[in-house]
C-alpha cells in the first residue's frame, strides 16, 4: 500500500502577506510624518506672518539710549519687522511715533543707565538668558536662566537689578508652579541666586516650608531694602515681604499682596490684589500707602497680570493682552483711585519710564 505524501507539506510558508503589511505600515507611517511636518512648517510660517508681516515699524533710526529726554521704553509688539524689538515712544507723546531698536527681548526694565533684558537665545536648543545692558544697550553681563523669563526690576540707581522665572508652570493664577528669583548687584558683581535661600519670619517665626515660592521685586533708594511677593503652592495664599539684603532676611508685612512696585517718592506700592477665585479675571490693580497701610481700588477693572509700574508719582502704567495672542498695548491709570483708564502704546509690553 503506498502514501502519497506532499512534499511541500513541511516547507516553510512564505511570509508575503507579513511583508506586505510591514510595507504598507512603514509608507503610511511615512506619509503621516510628511503630513506632520508639513503642517509644523505650514503653522510656523503662518505665525511668523502674523507676527513680522505686518506694516508695522522697522528698526532703524538714532540707536536707542537709556539716557535723554523723558521716554517709555517697553518691547514692541505691533505686527512687522520690530516685533519683540525694545522701542521707545516720547512720554510727552506715547502715542505717537516709536523709535525701535535691534535688540530683542521677551521683558525688560530699566532705570539709572542700567537695564534688564530677558531673552530667550539660540534656535533648536533655547536658553533664557538674563541680559544686563548698559546705557546704550550694549551688554555687559550674562546669566543664563532655569525657566522662563516672568518678571525683571532695576532699582532707580540702576545698581541692582532682578528677575524671576517659572521653574515649571506659566501662570501665578495656578497653585502648580514653582518660581525662582535672583538679585544681581551690578556694581560688585554679586549674585544672590534665589530669595529662598533667605530667612523670612512671619510674626516673628521662621517660615521653613520647602515649596516657598518669591517674585515680584522692587527696590528702596538705599539699594538694600527691597518688597517682594511670598506664596506657598500648600495654602496659595500670596504676601507683601520686606528683604534686606545685607541682612539676607525678609520679613512677613500683609497678606494678598502680588508684584508690588514702589513709587518714585517712595511711599506707595502699587500691587495687584486677588479679588475672585476666577482663573479668568483674578486680580484688580491697588496702591497701599506704606505709612497707613491704607489700600485703594484703582480704576481699572481689567485682571492686570503684570507688575505695574510708576509713570510718575501720580499715574501707574501697566500691560493688558489685546485678545490677539502675543499682542498686548500699554495702559495707564490715576494712582488715586479717580479718572479712568487710558491707552498709551497700541502694540508694546512690559514698559519702563526712562525719567
Amino acid at each position: 500500500m503506498s502514501v502519497d505524501i506532499d512534499s511541500d507539506a513541511d516547507a516553510p510558508v512564505k511570509p508575503v502577506v507579513t511583508r506586505r503589511r510591514v510595507l504598507v505600515f512603514a509608507l503610511v507611517l511615512v506619509l503621516l510624518a510628511g503630513i506632520a511636518i508639513g503642517y509644523t512648517v505650514y503653522a510656523v510660517r503662518r505665525e511668523d506672518d502674523r507676527l513680522y508681516g505686518g506694516d508695522g515699524t522697522a528698526p532703524g533710526g538714532p540707536p536707542l539710549s537709556l539716557v535723554g529726554a523723558p521716554r517709555l521704553l517697553f518691547r514692541s509688539t505691533e505686527s512687522g519687522p520690530g516685533y519683540g524689538r525694545l522701542a521707545t515712544v516720547a512720554a510727552a507723546d506715547p502715542g505717537g511715533p516709536r523709535t525701535v531698536g535691534e535688540r530683542s527681548c521677551d521683558r525688560v526694565y530699566a532705570a539709572g543707565g542700567t537695564a534688564v533684558c530677558l531673552a530667550t537665545e539660540g534656535g533648536l536648543t533655547r536658553t533664557p538668558v538674563a541680559l544686563v545692558l548698559d546705557a546704550n544697550l550694549r551688554q555687559v553681563r550674562r546669566v543664563e536662566l532655569a525657566g522662563t523669563p516672568n518678571r525683571a526690576r532695576v532699582s532707580a540707581s540702576g545698581r541692582m537689578a532682578s528677575w524671576t522665572v517659572f521653574v515649571y508652570g506659566d501662570s501665578y493664577a495656578s497653585m502648580t508652579f514653582s518660581t525662582r528669583t535672583s538679585i544681581l548687584d551690578t556694581h560688585t558683581g554679586e549674585l544672590t541666586a534665589n530669595l529662598e535661600d533667605f530667612t523670612t519670619t512671619r510674626d516673628g517665626k521662621e517660615l521653613k516650608s520647602p515649596d516657598r515660592n518669591f517674585w515680584g521685586v522692587t527696590f528702596t533708594a538705599d539699594d538694600n531694602t527691597f518688597y517682594a511677593t511670598l506664596s506657598t503652592n500648600t495654602t496659595g495664599r500670596t504676601y507683601l515681604v520686606r528683604g534686606d539684603l545685607s541682612a539676607r532676611t525678609m520679613t512677613v508685612l500683609r497678606e494678598n499682596v502680588e508684584c508690588p512696585s514702589l513709587s518714585p517718592d517712595g511711599t506707595r506700592l502699587v500691587f495687584k490684589k486677588k479679588v475672585s477665585q476666577s482663573t479668568r479675571n483674578p486680580w484688580r490693580l491697588h496702591v497701599l500707602d506704606l505709612a497707613t497701610m491704607r489700600e485703594t481700588p484703582l480704576a481699572e477693572t481689567h485682571s492686570v497680570d503684570d507688575q505695574a509700574i510708576w509713570i510718575d508719582d501720580r499715574t501707574v502704567g501697566y500691560a493688558l493682552p489685546t485678545g490677539s495672542g502675543a499682542a498686548g498695548d500699554v495702559w495707564s491709570v490715576p494712582a488715586d483711585g479717580g479718572g479712568a483708564p487710558a491707552r498709551l502704546v497700541v502694540g508694546g509690553f512690559s514698559p519702563a519710564p526712562l525719567r
